[in-house]
């Protein structure tokens, strides 16, 4: 395995050119990415805790710890938010930013013990090379060990290493995707409103501002794209749906919020998956998106306008996670077909 580091300079990464989730404060993200399969995760790290809440729209969701997240629950705060390939193996990985974040004293305090909180959630990868290749403990202890608050890499690295998109009609003609990030600068308040996510849908990519698909599930002949949804509404046949995609992410604000305000902040964000991915939310994804508050600033702020902000960072980050990919053999990325 090769740490994120390692592939800074990889064709598969870049940085974030426009901002990213790390714009905001008390937020850190580090990559681990296994390019033998390829597969990987992405550890968010909150040394500070978090306020945090979770939305899950998808029909086929991988999660850990999203019950604790639950306005009515008892903890408040978050350490860690980890993005993971892998499929339901990918949520080992959780337990290496624990270990990571223990060792470290950072958790919450019980006793003699320290309790790192980490919500986790998981996409398939698995229908690309070794499905016995998958991110582990030790994968989530590099992810948190390369956490920065530096600019983040997008592409095919950490949890979008082995993400896919267009696969309505299977994955003869699908295309790759990856992980991307944005940021929203809110006047001269301070505020900031951040987005990173891994796109592995079934559905297209569309760009918001122009309604027009940027990637997606490619006609057989490999000259322009299907367009699912006008498939589907022509009444072609598709194949059989599996829980084989899911859209993962996370919104960050360095507002303070309590976790019923940050919860509405993730469901609002979902718009960002639906103004972006078509269709979305099917019963073949399992769709999650993370809110986090930090509390980084004093400035107060209406949680509903946060979202919206949310929804629009989350769409961004979208366009950016497949137009930073890089393809693979048989699996064009949105570069290959834009050169």
């Amino acid at each position: 395995m090769a740490a994120t580091g390692a592939l800074a300079t990889n064709a598969a990464a870049q940085t974030a050119g426009d901002g990213g989730i790390t714009d905001v404060q008390g937020v850190k993200v580090g990559h681990f990415t296994d390019p033998r399969r390829p597969t990987g995760c992405t550890a968010l790290i909150f040394e500070g805790g978090a306020t945090a809440g979770v939305d899950v729209r998808g029909a086929a969701p991988g999660t850990r710890e999203t019950d604790l997240l639950n306005p009515i629950n008892t903890v408040q705060q978050v350490q860690a938010i980890l993005l993971s390939g892998g499929s339901a193996f990918g949520l080992d990985a959780a337990s290496g930013v624990m270990r990571y974040l223990e060792e470290r004293g950072i958790g919450i305090h019980v006793g003699n013990a320290t309790i790192p909180i980490v919500p986790a959630a998981i996409l398939f990868d698995l229908n690309l090379g070794d499905p016995k290749i998958h991110p582990n403990a030790e994968s989530g202890y590099q992810a948190a060990k390369a956490a920065s608050t530096g600019k983040v890499l997008e592409g095919c690295v950490g949890a979008g290493a082995g993400a896919t998109i267009g696969k309505m009609f299977g994955l003869k003609t699908a295309m790759k995707s990856g992980i991307g990030t944005a940021s929203i600068r809110v006047g001269d308040t301070g505020i900031v409103v951040g987005a990173i996510v891994a796109v592995n849908a079934v559905g297209d990519v569309i760009d918001p501002a122009s309604g027009k698909i940027v990637a997606g599930a490619r006609k057989p002949g490999g000259s322009g794209f299907m367009d699912t949804m006008a498939r589907i509404r022509a009444g072609y046949d598709v194949q059989s749906g599996g829980p084989a995609n899911t859209t993962i992410g996370v919104v960050a604000t360095n507002v303070a919020f309590d976790k019923a305000q940050v919860s509405k902040i993730a469901q609002m964000a979902h718009d960002g998956l639906a103004r972006a991915i078509n269709p979305v939310h099917t019963p073949s994804d399992g769709d999650t998106i993370f809110a986090v508050a930090t509390r980084a600033t004093r400035t107060r702020a209406n949680h509903g306008a946060i979202g919206a902000l949310a929804a629009d960072a989350m769409a961004q980050a979208i366009l950016r996670a497949v137009k930073a990919a890089r393809g693979l053999p048989g699996l064009p990325a949105y570069s290959d077909l834009n050169r």
